[in-house]
Parts: structure tokens; sequence; C-alpha cells
């Protein structure tokens, strides 16, 4: 059935639901939030610190690497010290996916190609089974086999969907089906392409990502570009925001991918103007207070922030707290859409901040309801 706002609707794909640790994925399970740490995995206290603030942020998954022995002797102590589930990030050295399912990896991210004969493959898939892991199946542009590159000439749409269905036949032949797969690209148009096709081929979970994107307003762009694109089209059922940046901001701006679609809702939706010269304060320096003073604010709900009051009635309307510029450094509030009282200059940021609280508190309570929720725009 469509919602009363049906141009909101996406129609999610789907797919096979399976489990990695104790988090759902596919078969309309949330979409999951990941990321990668990139301390050394050996070093375990710096790991831990690392996934406790990813774990803060929101992250659902979380990925380490794991090239030897030294960092599956320690993971064993990473996944008892953490709350989110552990993937094994495995390349070519097959006895570390053994190691690491053993150490309590919820998820192996492997190529099944590439770790050797089919009695290898057989002894990974044994060890996932008996420990209850997935698999992750990550193919990427850059790593594509020699064989599909002489294929096809160069990295395509078509090489990265056959390479996929190549390492899940693999998978397949054991009798293995607990497994997501992933078609990264850093070009936006090859990753977008690679999913398709691999959406309508399989029907196991996706993992979305495109792969090397950049810094973090640059990486950012092109994956709300690419993923943006997919999650619209109801493709993806976990994401990882690909930065040259901490893992906790990975987290942070793939959240806000998933926010302004409505498929996950986490923590405070701001809705600012760019400024102008009718401001009647400093949105941008105020923004940035107010976005680091509510990042603690874990419950979905909305604020909006404008300068002026040519649009600022319009959007608080549709907010649970609103700000609206005005003379002589006094500003309206309007609380659920309606206004409701004055603010002057000097307390503007922490009374707002002490009202989103309040409303955070009344949300969580069951005594109020966002506004998101009563205009369709939350998950």
């Amino acid at each position: 059935m469509s919602s009363i706002r049906p141009w909101r609707d996406i129609a999610r794909r789907q797919s096979r639901r399976i489990m990695v640790g104790k988090v759902p994925v596919g078969g309309n399970a949330p979409i999951s939030v990941q990321t990668m740490t990139n301390t050394l995995t050996s070093d375990a206290g710096a790991t831990i610190d690392q996934i406790r603030r990813c774990e803060d942020a929101g992250v659902d998954i979380i990925r380490v690497s794991c090239p030897d022995v030294e960092s599956t002797a320690a993971l064993k102590q990473i996944v008892r010290a953490v709350n989110v589930p552990i993937v094994a990030d495995i390349h070519f050295h097959y006895k570390r996916a053994l190691e690491a399912a053993d150490a309590g990896a919820a998820c192996l991210r492997i190529n099944p190609g590439n770790i050797g004969s089919s009695a290898r493959v057989k002894e990974v898939v044994n060890a996932a089974k008996a420990n209850g892991c997935a698999i992750r199946i990550g193919v990427n542009a850059g790593s594509l086999e020699k064989d599909l590159l002489e294929k096809y000439g160069e990295p395509c749409p078509e090489a990265l969907t056959e390479s996929a269905l190549d390492h899940i036949k693999l998978l397949q032949d054991h009798d293995f089906h607990e497994y997501k797969v992933a078609v990264k690209a850093s070009d936006v148009f090859l990753a977008v392409a690679a999913y398709m096709g691999l959406a309508d081929a399989v029907d196991c979970p996706i993992h979305l990502g495109i792969t090397e994107a950049g810094g973090l307003i640059g990486g950012t762009v092109k994956s709300s570009v690419g993923m943006g694109n997919l999650l619209w089209a109801g493709i993806g059922d976990t994401i990882r925001v690909s930065l040259s940046a901490e893992p906790e901001e990975e987290v942070r701006v793939g959240y806000e991918i998933l926010k302004a679609l409505g498929l996950r809702t986490r923590g405070v939706r701001v809705v600012s103007c760019p400024s102008c010269a009718r401001q009647g304060f400093d949105v941008i320096r105020t923004v940035q207070k107010l976005e680091d003073a509510l990042s603690h604010i874990k419950t979905p709900m909305s604020l909006s922030v404008l300068g002026c009051v040519v649009n600022g009635p319009g959007e608080a309307r549709e907010t649970d707290i609103g700000i609206t510029g005005g003379g002589n450094g006094k500003h309206m509030v309007y609380l659920s859409g309606v206004t409701d009282h004055h603010v002057e200059d000097d307390d503007m940021v922490s009374h707002i901040v002490r009202l989103v609280e309040a409303k955070a508190a009344e949300i969580d309570a069951g005594a109020s309801v966002s506004m998101d929720t009563l205009h369709g725009k939350a998950a």
C-alpha cells in the first residue's frame, strides 16, 4: 500500500535475510550502517577504543583487517569488548579466515576465488558454518580477476557482476547461503550500473559502497550521488561510506544519507538555511554549535534553524523545534510547528539545546510524537 505521500515511497528490493551476529540484513530489515577501523587490529586496545567511538556514532556493523596471525589473535579480545558484530577482512590467506571464525567474527569478508583451491574454500565454509559466521563477497573494480579483464578489456558493470556470480557459485557449491555481496568501484557510473545488474541477478542481501570515494567533502558527495541513486531505487541492505576520514565520520555521513531518503532516522534532523544578508543571527556558526551540542541525542526528531521570516515559519511548521531570526536580537521559537515564545541572542543556543533535550525525553517516554513521524519523514 502506498502512503498518504506516495512521492516519498521507496519500494525496497526483496532479498533473503541473513544474520550478521545479532543484526538482521536483508528481507526488509533496517538498512545497516557499517564502517571499518583504521587501527592495527593487533593493537586490541586502540581498535576497541575506535570501535566504541563508532558505536557512539550509531554504527551497526564494523569491519577490521586481519592480514596476519597477530590480528586474528587479538580479535577474540576485541569481539568480547564491543557491542556490534565484527566483520573480519581477509585477503588471500585462508587460514586467517579460519582463525577469525574461531575468534568470534560474525562475518568473513572474502572473495572465495582468491583464497585458493576448492578444498580451502570448503575449509572456510565449514569454519563459517561451525561458528555461525556470514560471508561477505567483496568484488572491487580495482582488483578484478585477470581473466575477466582480458575478456572485457576493462572494469565494466558486466565484469563486476560476473565476478560476483563466480564467487557466489563457489559458496553455493559447498551449500553455503549466508552471504551478502558488494560490487564496488570508485567511479559512480560504474558502481551504480554494476549494482543494478547484480540486483537483477541475485536474491541475496547487497552491501553498497562507492569505494575510495575521497575525502570528507568530496567523498560524501560521491557516496551520496551513487548510493543515493541505488537506495532511492530500493537497492541496498547495508552501506559503507568509504572516506579518507575517521570511521566515525563515515557512520555519521551514512546516517545522513539514509535520513535524507527517510530510510533510517537517528538523532536530530537539522533543517537550516545557507544564510544571507537578511539573517537575524549568525546562522552558520549557530548551526555548528547546535550540531556539536546535540550530537548526544539519539532520538529521531527535527530542528529548523533559519535566519529570517521568509521561509522560517514554513519550515518551522514541519519540525519539532524551530527558530527564525528576528530584529533587535530577538528571535521566534516554534514548538511542534506553532509559534510559542521569543529568545534573545545571548541565550539562544543553550535555550534550543534544552528544548530539544526536553522534546527528545517526551518522545522517548511516549508522551509525544515527532513531527517527522506525523509528516511521513521518519523511517
